[in-house]
């Protein structure tokens, strides 16, 4: 099984564009979160980097211009997210992160409903 690493707040901002279309040059890259924060060109460059030697990115270059694209999908890097999330927050227990989760909010039936099918369908793996 391929080690995924870990992301942060800010890389996952990175990866999101990624995911959604690759290959993209850092400028693209750039654009593509312009709209959505106030980092400035070096600190995207610099989280490209990090992504880089985490080895959730990959690129290739195109005369001298480099195209990053992910080496990970946000599939597994959710999953990895949450299994860690699930350790820290609540010592490894499922159960106790679904009853808390479902004491604090008020779900519809159909939620409910939909809950029911999934556990449902994790006991029967």
């Amino acid at each position: 099984m391929k080690k995924i690493p870990r992301i942060s707040e800010s890389e996952w901002q990175v990866m999101k564009v990624l995911w959604g279309e690759n290959p993209l040059t850092s400028r693209q890259i750039i654009e593509a979160l312009s709209p959505k924060s106030t980092w400035k060109p070096k600190t995207i460059r610099t989280l490209l980097n990090r992504l880089l030697k985490k080895k959730a990115v990959g690129y290739k270059t195109k005369g001298r211009v480099f195209q990053y694209y992910p080496l990970v999908t946000e599939s597994e890097c959710a999953k990895a997210e949450s299994h860690s999330f699930l350790h820290r927050v609540y010592n490894g227990t499922l159960a106790r992160m679904v009853a808390t989760f479902l004491e604090s909010e008020d779900l519809s039936s159909e939620e409910v409903e939909d809950l029911k099918r999934i556990l449902d369908k994790g006991r029967r793996k």
